[in-house]
Parts: C-alpha cells; sequence; structure tokens
C-alpha cells in the first residue's frame, strides 16, 4: 500500500504556490475580505518551507502590498487574519470532526515603509496543515486578477479539485456553499441573490481565467433551491490559450470580452454599443444585464425597429427596474 502524499511534500514555484485543501473548504466564523485572503495565501507560500515548525516567519511588508503604497491595508488585514476564527473540517481518530482555530498567530511589524512582518502560524493549524494530504495549487497570475473574494474562493476550489480522475461535481447545500464563499451572516439569504451577486460572477471569472469550465447548477427539493451542484471541466488547448491571453490584458473590459453571449445576440436586431451596456450597470446595480436585454428584444419582436436601438433598450431597461425592483 502506497503512502499517502503530504500535502507539506508539494513544492511551490515561479509560477505557482500550495494550499492545503482544509484551508480551502474552511468555514469562516469571522468574514475576510479579497485582499485578506491573497495576502493570506502569500503568508502561507513564504512560510512553507517550516510551515509545520514552531518558528517564526519574515516577509518584507512590500511583498503584500501589491499596487498600494501603503502598508495600511496590509496592517489592517494581519489584524483581521489574527482575530478571524475558522471553523476546518478534519479527521480525528477515524471520525469526521470540525476544528476551530486561528488563521494567524502573535506578529511583528516594524514601522519603516519598507520594514518587515515578523508572524507565527498557530499550533493547531500547524497540526491541519502537517496531516494534510490534499492541496489546491493555485496560479499567481490568476490568484491576482480575480476581483472579488467569492472568485478567488471558488477558484481554490476548483484547483483542488479539478484533478482528481473520477470525479468532476460536488454537491453542497446552500448553507455550506454560503459558508465556503464566505458570505456575512444576513447577506444574499434567497438563492437569487446569491446567485446574481456571487455565484454568476464568481463563475464568469474564474472559467475566464483559470484552466477549467466552471458550472454552478441549483439542485431543488420540491420548489425550492436547496442545494447547488459544482461542476468542472479541464480545458482544451485552446482554452487555455484563451485564458492565458486574457490575463495578459488589463481588467478594464473583462466582462464583456469574455462573458458568453446569449445565441439571440447574434440573430435578433442589431448589436447595441459597449458603452449602452456600461451605462446599464451603472444605472441599474445587480441586474443582469443580458438577460434584461433578451426581454426586451422579445418585447420588441414583431414590433417597427427603434430609431435608437441603444435609448430605447436603456428606456425598456429602466422600466423593467422599476416593475422588477431586486
Amino acid at each position: 500500500m502506497s503512502k499517502a502524499y503530504r500535502t507539506v511534500e508539494a513544492r511551490p514555484n515561479a509560477q505557482t504556490l500550495v494550499k492545503p485543501g482544509e484551508l480551502v473548504d474552511l468555514v469562516e466564523v469571522t468574514p475576510l475580505t479579497l485582499a485578506d485572503r491573497r495576502i493570506y495565501n502569500q503568508l502561507l507560500e513564504n512560510a512553507w518551507d517550516a510551515i509545520e515548525k514552531p518558528v517564526t516567519h519574515v516577509i518584507a511588508k512590500s511583498d503584500l502590498r501589491g499596487s498600494h503604497n501603503s502598508n495600511d491595508r496590509v496592517g489592517a488585514s494581519v489584524e483581521r487574519l489574527m482575530a478571524s476564527i475558522v471553523k476546518v473540517s478534519v479527521m480525528r481518530d477515524g471520525e469526521p470532526a470540525i476544528e476551530r482555530v486561528q488563521l494567524l498567530g502573535g506578529n511583528v511589524e516594524t514601522t519603516r515603509r519598507d520594514g518587515l512582518l515578523e508572524y507565527e502560524i498557530p499550533q493547531r493549524l500547524r497540526r491541519i496543515i502537517k496531516d494534510s494530504t490534499v492541496f489546491a495549487r493555485l496560479q499567481r497570475e490568476v490568484m491576482f486578477a480575480l476581483s472579488s473574494k467569492y472568485a478567488l474562493t471558488l477558484y481554490e476550489m476548483v484547483q483542488k479539485r479539478g484533478n482528481l480522475r473520477w470525479r468532476s461535481s460536488e454537491k453542497f447545500s446552500l448553507e455550506e456553499i454560503r459558508g465556503v464563499l464566505g458570505v456575512p451572516k444576513g447577506k444574499l439569504t434567497s438563492w437569487s441573490n446569491l446567485k446574481l451577486r456571487a455565484i454568476d460572477p464568481a463563475v464568469e471569472e474564474v472559467s475566464a481565467l483559470s484552466d477549467f469550465i466552471v458550472e454552478v447548477a441549483p439542485v431543488k427539493t420540491g420548489r425550492r433551491v436547496t442545494h447547488v451542484e459544482l461542476r468542472w471541466w479541464r480545458k482544451d488547448a485552446g482554452g487555455e490559450a484563451k485564458a492565458e491571453r486574457e490575463l495578459q490584458f488589463a481588467s478594464v473590459g473583462r466582462k464583456e470580452r469574455t462573458r458568453p453571449r446569449p445565441e439571440w445576440l447574434e440573430t435578433k436586431g442589431a448589436a447595441l454599443r459597449s458603452e449602452t451596456y456600461e451605462t446599464a450597470k451603472l444605472r441599474h446595480p445587480g441586474y443582469d444585464i443580458y438577460f434584461v436585454e433578451g426581454q426586451w428584444r422579445a418585447w420588441a419582436a414583431g414590433k417597427p425597429a427603434a430609431r435608437d436601438p441603444d435609448k430605447a433598450f436603456l428606456a425598456f431597461f429602466k422600466t423593467y427596474a422599476e416593475n422588477n425592483p431586486i
């Protein structure tokens, strides 16, 4: 019987870093931001060679700042990580268990702008990492390109599962998926809002920028959506090359470049200007502009063509939003 491959034996490289699977599917008791999650991944990577040992790790604050010139954001993230308690699914004595741990231990931050951060990984978390045998390998470019914490978390979930040979889907209850994505309590409580504001944008980004096509499908019990099924497929060579090219572009306009276009856009009526979509998004945040466009085109079918389709669409959108508030 072959010995299980330990996560700590995996090596980061210039393009990728390693994250234990237990820290991918954790549930935040204290919500974190996108910047917090990115910084935490960097702290794990920096500590990796001795991450299971009771030692102090050191990293330059400039490595954590990203494109920001100030260290204030780094300090705020470190404090949230210190205060963050998470629930991690583990096995203890052959039985599944929930372990509650802190993500980051004590630390010292030198006040110089080019100073250092000294930090520790808590003892219980070190034990979880030491025992881990499943991990996600994250591409640095993708991690920094994703624009929301929901997209980054979904990306990590897929990277953890993507290389499983006999599995390409997994089911979660709505409570479980909210917990893993880090949706704050009391927010996005309905399936429609969760889908519109968290899941759909995350699926679009991860499918556009990673090596996988991702889908999150609702599963109903009776008439209610009670679960979702996460599905993933590895892209072919052409799809991977397209994702690689997209990573080289600025994020401005990425949604319009990468979002799948419904078939009716190619066959029904004049195309709208890209500025019209931007105007619609600014005036009516939270709405699926392509869905509303489909409603408009269906309503306009058989009627005389509008003199100015862009103005006609925006006028229809205004009425639609008034009659269908989010």
